[in-house]
């Protein structure tokens, strides 16, 4: 298995506290947003600042459907700040990880699967990574649940810059990237989380456009080309997501998986994957 692949498997789930663990939210619901999903775009796009437009990050985010950024941004500037919601996003989800990890929070691992963990996330370049770099200007923080979630905070989004690069080669659209997901794992697009409250027609009309472009078969399903595109942008993805964890040795990416390995199978036994 690819480096990058295993370390996916390790560091996704931590990755995803901010969506999954109800303490994040509430944290920035407490500073006066209204809704999850303003939670969501407050947390996630502060990183980038206050003045960026929302079609800048619609453009970094990449798979959201049109007009969904911009139902949330700039409007929730208008109620906090980037700096306080990423210091709500930061203390909510150091709140969830500890009741996920319970005693083990406080366990040595942890302080060593942050360091080298972050020891990777800092090393890889920037260049061609907005919303990594955006990330890179945050201060790191000291606690060592907090310095946990940042590198894998950090890593998970220098993958997903990478994964919208190999989104954007194989020709593949945001609404279209869910798709392609959703029917890979045999759920029909109308069932997906993502895209399931689009309306029909517009759901259909991006369905019809990868059916047109033989991604899709008219049962509905991947064609072989689809299939195969899929296992492409995978591919690529992890490649271009294997820089940071060349700054370790080998003894160090071993004493990474043994530490983290534990860790991260609470959160994917807490959190729906």
């Amino acid at each position: 298995m690819p480096v990058a692949r295993r370390m996916y498997d390790l560091v996704e789930p931590i990755g995803l506290v901010p969506y999954f663990a109800d303490e994040s939210d509430e944290a920035l619901l407490a500073l006066g947003l209204r809704n999850v999903w303003d939670a969501y775009f407050a947390g996630r796009a502060a990183p980038l600042g206050r003045g960026v437009p929302a079609e800048v990050v619609h453009a970094i985010f990449y798979n959201f459907a049109p007009g969904e950024v911009a139902r949330h941004l700039p409007k929730v500037w208008e109620l906090t700040t980037p700096e306080a919601a990423l210091a709500a996003r930061e203390r909510g989800c150091v709140a969830g990880m500890r009741r996920i990890l319970g005693d083990l929070a406080d366990d040595p691992a942890v302080t060593r699967a942050a360091d080298l963990l972050l020891k990777a996330a800092t090393s890889a370049p920037v260049e061609g990574r907005p919303l990594f770099a955006a990330l890179r200007t945050i201060p790191v923080p000291e606690e060592p649940v907090a310095r946990l979630w940042h590198a894998a905070t950090l890593l998970r989004e220098h993958r997903g810059d990478g994964h919208t690069v190999a989104l954007v080669a194989e020709g593949i659209g945001g609404t279209e990237a869910h798709v392609l997901h959703s029917l890979s794992i045999d759920l029909p697009a109308k069932d997906f989380g993502r895209v399931w409250h689009l309306p029909a027609a517009q759901l259909e009309a991006v369905i019809d456009g990868m059916r047109n472009r033989g991604l899709i078969g008219p049962d509905g399903w991947l064609t072989p080309d689809g299939h195969a595109t899929k296992e492409r942008v995978e591919a690529l993805t992890d490649r271009l997501a294997e820089a940071p964890y060349n700054a370790l040795t080998p003894t160090e990416l071993d004493n990474l998986i043994t530490d983290l390995d534990p860790i991260s199978k609470l959160f994917r036994a807490t959190f729906p994957m």
